[in-house]
């Protein structure tokens, strides 16, 4: 159950990553890059979370 939840909190906050990268360029660089990075640092972690239940799932 973590692990659907960690894999779907991950795709989330990739697509807002890249929401925030497009907010940024479309406002020629006014808006801060802030928007798409911490989508982004949010989205890694989730994304190591799930590896490492992968694993923990997979050697039982």
């Amino acid at each position: 159950m973590a692990r659907k939840l960690l894999f779907m909190l991950t795709i989330l906050f990739i697509v807002l990553c890249f929401a925030g990268g497009g907010y940024v360029i479309l406002s020629d660089g006014q808006a801060n890059a802030g928007y798409a990075v911490i989508p982004m640092v949010l989205a890694l972690a989730c994304f190591q979370g799930y590896q490492t239940l992968k694993k923990k799932e997979n050697k039982k």
